[in-house]
């Protein structure tokens, strides 16, 4: 499910809020903190520089 979850998440990059919603959809979907991490550390990671403020307030809801 991370990786299904990496891919849609590129697909939809190009908009922020789009980005969220499928951001939040992943979260939801996943059970493992040590996925969750590593979703949260790539997204971080693939999408800081644009999105970084989007990622930390979405993973600090959760």
């Amino acid at each position: 499910m991370l990786e299904f979850s990496k891919k849609v998440l590129k697909q939809v990059s190009f908009d922020q809020v789009l980005f969220k919603k499928e951001l939040r959809k992943a979260i939801s979907r996943l059970h493992s903190a040590e996925d969750l991490l590593l979703l949260r550390d790539w997204c971080m990671e693939q999408f800081g520089p644009r999105y970084g403020q989007t990622v930390q307030l979405v993973f600090a809801n959760y």
